[in-house]
């Protein structure tokens, strides 16, 4: 059995880091990160905010996710978990962003598309990385050793600010996009679609079948 390749990085991430990357390395993070949503993006790229804070000398990594935040008496904040968020759903930012930021690493769920990684990862000398599985959340958060801020809070509520955090040996992660533009699921989502088929040789038309998702009520899908 294949063991998968770790390796630690300290943040900001260096060009020569970033370069080794391969996809399906396991990656866990030390430094400073921040999170940003649709929240951020819009008050900054559509509505021309500027920044709370200079994102390119804060950091270059850059996280899709909400927070399991509490605040404590002093006003501090206790983070126990956080739960990725599907990347695609930001893919039309992502032309500004880069520029905007000079973020070189983006964290989330589910990976991007191919053109999402073509156009605007690879011209940027970005790579994503991607949460592994559910259930992860409580995992990631314990990489968490310090909640330095949390912007736009009462604008933006808990799920939407834009926090930082200060994080050990946060993950594991997953390499999903390198500097080429190369998918992880994507590859292997072509090896496996190309023998899918044959997991039905030899097995009976199923004995029941409903209408689905389909352009025609003439077609049934099981």
């Amino acid at each position: 059995m294949a063991t998968l390749k770790e390796v630690r990085l300290s943040i900001p991430v260096s060009p020569e880091d970033i370069a080794n990357l391969k996809i399906g390395t396991v990656v866990y993070l030390d430094g400073v990160i921040y999170t940003a949503r649709e929240g951020a993006y819009k008050r900054i790229l559509e509505q021309g905010m500027a920044p709370p804070v200079d994102l390119a000398r804060l950091s270059n990594v850059s996280f899709h996710c909400s927070p399991a935040a509490a605040q404590n008496e002093d006003g501090s904040f206790t983070v126990g978990a956080v739960t990725a968020t599907a990347s695609f759903r930001f893919s039309h930012w992502l032309a500004d962003w880069f520029p905007a930021s000079g973020c070189k690493v983006i964290i989330g769920k589910g990976g991007m598309s191919k053109e999402d990684y073509r156009y605007h990862f690879v011209p940027n000398g970005a790579v994503y990385l991607t949460t592994v599985g559910y259930g992860t959340g409580a995992l990631l958060g314990r990489g968490i050793k310090h909640v330095r801020d949390a912007h736009w809070l009462d604008e933006l509520g808990i799920a939407q600010a834009l926090w930082v955090f200060e994080v050990e040996n946060m993950g594991p992660f997953l390499v999903e996009s390198d500097l080429r533009g190369n998918g992880l699921f994507d590859r292997d989502a072509e090896r496996i679609n190309a023998g899918i088929e044959r997991l039905y040789d030899g097995l009976k038309a199923p004995a029941l079948s409903r209408y689905g998702e389909t352009t025609s009520r003439e077609d049934e899908v099981i």
